[in-house]
């Protein structure tokens, strides 16, 4: 699942014009996995699925914007 919420993030970020205020990344390991694809925000860590990603993303990334 982590390859499509990378690339919902990315579709997202560029459809609300977001690209100089948000910055993507991918690491290896946050200690996270069982949770499921681990998202952090500000040091916030989240847990985002391919069916919650738009909810993650205007909970957390738009609402900040």
């Amino acid at each position: 699942g982590s390859r499509q919420v990378v690339q919902r993030l990315q579709d997202l970020i560029r459809k609300h014009e977001l690209a100089d205020k948000v910055e993507l990344n991918g690491t290896f390991c946050m200690g996270k996995c069982q949770e499921g694809v681990a998202v952090s925000v500000d040091g916030n860590f989240c847990s985002v699925t391919p069916d919650t990603v738009d909810e993650f993303f205007n909970e957390n990334i738009l609402a900040r914007a």
